[in-house]
């Protein structure tokens, strides 16, 4: 739960820079990868993730720079990451400029429910790390090497002179 703006802001920036590293290992060859033919591509996912920055915080009454969540899926890895730093440093900008503590326990409709803003914001943080945690299978079914987010990847562990763990 976050108490004050700056926990969240604290807690986003290293959110952030988790998703801006995983979005780096993408390539524009990978990201039609799926798990099933009917489920989200890799691409998809990661637009997905984008689109929800603007979507989920618009509707708290914040302005968060960013396309549409039902935007066209870009065909460029870059593209994405790119329109994901532009968003993810608005949705620092705009609370810095716009919330105060105080708002955090005002309720705003969202999802056909009211929630405290306080809970946008951690859900918000949960939904990426969600959809994150789904890439990386992808980005393992892809070929792709894989970061650690909140520890060390299958990678990394060689990289570091152990053994990865099973």
């Amino acid at each position: 739960m976050y108490r004050t703006i700056k926990d969240f802001l604290d807690d986003w920036a290293y959110e952030r820079e988790a998703t801006i590293k995983v979005f780096q290992h993408l390539n524009d060859g990978a990201l039609n990868q799926r798990v099933t033919a009917n489920g989200r591509s890799l691409g998809r996912l990661a637009w997905h993730i984008v689109g929800t920055l603007n979507e989920m915080l618009g509707q708290t009454g914040l302005s968060v720079s960013g396309p549409a969540e039902d935007a066209p899926t870009p065909v460029h890895a870059l593209e994405i990451a790119a329109a994901y730093d532009r968003g993810s440093r608005s949705v620092a900008d705009q609370l810095s400029i716009s919330w105060k503590d105080s708002d955090l326990d005002k309720e705003v409709p969202m999802y056909g429910q009211s929630w405290k803003k306080r809970d946008v914001l951690l859900s918000l943080v949960r939904h990426q790390a969600h959809h994150r945690g789904q890439m990386t299978v992808l980005m393992r079914q892809a070929g792709l090497k894989v970061p650690g987010v909140y520890g060390p990847a299958r990678e990394e562990w060689a990289e570091m002179g152990m053994e990865p763990q099973e």
